[in-house]
């Protein structure tokens, strides 16, 4: 069976945002919601949510153009298009009754084999079923995505033993491979794995965080440290909104066991029940434990005071001396500083209470990794973390401490292992089992376990990933480029020259790369040493060259951001296996600067191969002018097509755990007969075209869509993009477009509003508009 056509019955903010991702996939979607009790427009409310959807931050939908797969309807005229349907998603309102009669109605109407799910979040499956005939229970299921559907991949999903086990199979592949879903099986328990892990975490954080006297920012600093993401706490409670707290506790205080340690501390406290009745529910509303406000030229953050209620200036809280090795983690979990002991309260409370829940909430362990890393984006599951720790030195503090530990902990031996060259985890019996990859699934982290790079150094590291092939990884912060992995990247040509077949540029980190290393750059224009900068310059352009012309084939596997240098990596690759969502860009010119490492030479060279159109040679370099002055950053990979940072022949992968198998294949079949491509010659119009472009410039200054040193940054990239003092009766060679780079390079590095812009960059994250 394939899933060709989806029905999404129910267009909340869930409901639309499941209905855009399926979109995103390809796929025809039916959007139907109930008739509105006011107005003419029986679909009125479908169609709002598809508008509100085209408008929404983050983007629901991977392209604009995407939405065009949505038909809004209503389930009294249109229920008749579900018999065409493959799928049906319900994600309607959290009432059993109305679910149950809407199932019936939908039941009438699917074929016997529409697979029929739910979206639900706090309602048991077998509620859900009670009463249904057994026709109905064989093709229906659970299937709880998260908020929001396109960024967040977990899936997970509850069947019955009564579920046709050839639609669990259909419906995990589609997820799998075309929504680039994490599925993971759940046992029917209230919450499911990641929300009930969750909530007990967030809950225990929040009282332990009131409880003794510690600022939102200091907590949040502090959860980081282990690999929370940056929203830690508090900040993540802002984006999902306080208001939902006070439900998901008397949900989980109707469905869980009195003595169940989550009921045990499901209080809410006064601060949060006054911040929710002033309307304080977060980002939806007018601020919540952090609120922007007002400011001079700007908009100030603030954060709430967790025992007056009232707001001060947040201040950005460091921990210093703390890396994220073992003993350092250890030794600050087990300080004598009011911010360890909370850390500690907070992660054994959550790491206790989850090794209690095995087997009950899930089969295994890996389960419930899965479950933490893909649905609240922690680095590291439960269990991984307890390993980071160490079970045994973990089970020594709860003992001194006089704690109960979980049967699952009790042996004290390691949750995971390495053996055998593969993976193993263990359950609750003591034994050792493999841990199981979906057929096309190749990570990284599981090579770099059992095996050793064939080369490294502090920024990267050269990976045998079998058959011939071999994998760059960028390790540096945010994977910036710097001298380190560029001299990785000429060593590795020499090796795989003697010894392999082709070159996957790829990493798991949550970004490929955020560019140059500016830190490598700024110190030597402080210094005015020029030398040092066009080195640097040149090594680039060298490496990457190197790259493009070596004589095997070079596959890119982006993923998140590939930004400045990062993209020009892309540029020079025989193809790019790309991530669905990679947001890539030359975006030099935040920064004072062109690109120098080939980025104006390659992208120049896919606008003129581009299909031709009337006017010769100035509607391709305007185009190339336009990306890269405006610094334009693609929303996904399929946007970034049309930007031509991808080729109509480069793939995109749904799945992040299928791009390195995906990138590897596409290695494989340009290995035949590969030839490195020919050199480009470009014919270019010179000052004529530059006059042009410099009109368009000042046309945008005096509009106030760019600043007056935008303009002469776009002065130095027209003399680049038109080729410098040519005419359009000379050919330049790549080598000639390299040099024009480096030459506008150097020139805007000695101006002090490129200075001051990378300053500012560093600095604060972010461009300075001067």
């Amino acid at each position: 069976m394939n899933i060709d056509r989806v029905a999404v019955i129910g267009a909340g903010v869930m409901g639309a945002g499941i209905a855009a991702h399926l979109a995103n996939a390809g796929i025809t979607v039916d959007l139907l919601d109930v008739v509105p009790k006011q107005g003419d427009n029986r679909n009125a409310i479908a169609e709002g949510a598809i508008a509100k959807l085209l408008k929404a931050e983050p983007q629901p939908f991977m392209h604009p153009q995407n939405a065009r797969l949505l038909t809004p309807g209503n389930i009294e005229d249109d229920l008749a298009r579900l018999a065409k349907a493959d799928w049906v998603i319900e994600a309607v309102i959290e009432d059993l009754a109305i679910k149950q009669t809407l199932y019936q109605k939908i039941d009438a109407v699917c074929r016997p084999n529409t697979l029929i799910s739910s979206n639900t979040s706090t309602l048991p499956l077998s509620l859900l079923t009670r009463n249904q005939p057994d026709s109905f229970k064989r093709r229906f299921m659970i299937t709880h995505f998260f908020n929001p559907p396109r960024y967040m991949r977990l899936l997970e999903l509850v069947a019955s033993p009564e579920l046709d086990e050839g639609l669990l199979k259909t419906v995990s592949i589609f997820a799998d491979v075309k929504l680039g879903k994490g599925c993971v099986l759940c046992n029917d328990t209230p919450g499911f794995i990641a929300n009930r892990i969750g909530t007990f975490w967030i809950q225990t954080a929040l009282l332990e965080a009131i409880a003794m006297q510690l600022t939102v920012e200091q907590c949040d600093a502090a959860m980081t440290l282990f690999g929370i993401p940056k929203t830690g706490i508090f900040g993540l409670l802002d984006l999902v909104g306080l208001d939902l707290m006070p439900h998901i506790l008397d949900s989980f205080k109707h469905t869980l066991p009195a003595n169940d340690q989550l009921n045990q501390i499901a209080e809410v406290p006064t601060l949060l029940q006054t911040m929710i009745a002033k309307g304080l529910t977060g980002r939806k509303g007018q601020g919540g434990f952090y609120r922007l406000q007002p400011g001079v030229g700007h908009k100030v953050k603030q954060a709430i005071d967790l025992q007056s209620g009232e707001y001060h200036p947040s201040e950005k809280f460091a921990i210093k001396g703390v890396s994220h090795q073992t003993n350092d983690l250890r030794m600050f979990l087990t300080g004598d500083e009011a911010l360890s002991r909370y850390v500690w309260r907070v992660l054994s409370a959550t790491l206790n209470y989850t090794a209690g829940l095995i087997p009950e909430i899930a089969a295994d362990i890996v389960a419930v990794d899965t479950a933490m890393r893909l649905g609240y984006n922690w680095r590291y599951g439960p269990f991984e973390l307890l390993d980071a720790f160490g079970v045994d030195w973990f089970v020594e503090q709860l003992a001194q401490e006089q704690r109960p530990i979980p049967e699952l902990l009790a042996t004290r031996q390691s949750l995971y292992r390495v053996a055998n060259a593969a993976l193993q985890f263990r359950d609750k019996s003591g034994a050792y089992l493999p841990v199981q990859r979906p057929e096309g699934v190749l990570l990284l982290s599981d090579i770099k376990r059992h095996g050793l790079p064939v080369l490294t150094n502090a920024s990267a590291s050269l990976w045998d990933i079998g058959d011939g092939i071999v994998c760059l990884e960028f390790h540096s912060k945010m994977n910036t480029l710097d001298t380190d992995s560029l001299g990785l990247i000429q060593q590795s040509i020499g090796v795989i020259k003697q010894g392999f077949k082709g070159l996957v540029i790829y990493n798991e980190a949550e970004h490929f790369s955020a560019g140059a290393n500016l830190t490598l750059l700024v110190p030597a224009i402080i210094q005015q040493d020029w030398e040092t900068v066009k080195a640097i310059i040149k090594l680039g352009q060298q490496s990457y060259q190197l790259l493009k012309c070596a004589p095997f084939p070079v596959v890119g596997a982006p993923s998140g951001l590939a930004l400045g240098g990062g993209c020009e990596i892309l540029l020079h690759c025989d193809a790019i296996q790309a991530h669905a969502e990679l947001y890539v860009g030359l975006v030099e010119v935040g920064v004072g600067l062109v690109p120098g490492w080939g980025g104006c030479k390659e992208l120049l060279r896919r606008w003129q191969a581009f299909p031709k159109r009337p006017g010769g040679p100035m509607p391709f370099i305007a185009q190339t002018f336009e990306t890269i002055g405006l610094a334009k950053v693609s929303k996904s990979a399929q946007e970034a097509r049309e930007l031509l940072f991808l080729s109509k022949n480069d793939g995109i992968t749904m799945n992040k755990d299928r791009l390195l198998a995906d990138a590897k294949v596409r290695a494989l079949a340009l290995v035949p007969g590969y030839k490195p491509p020919e050199p480009t010659l470009y014919i270019l119009p010179g000052a004529s075209a530059r006059a042009a472009l410099d009109i368009a410039a000042r046309n945008m200054l005096l509009a106030g869509k760019a600043s007056a040193y935008d303009v002469e940054i776009s002065q130095q990239l027209a003399y680049v993009l038109t080729g410098g003092d040519t005419d359009i009766t000379q050919t330049l060679t790549e080598q000639d477009l390299l040099d024009l780079e480096l030459k506008a390079f150097l020139t805007l590095v000695q101006q002090p509003g490129t200075l001051a812009r990378l300053e500012h960059m560093l600095k604060t994250g972010k461009a300075l508009r001067n």
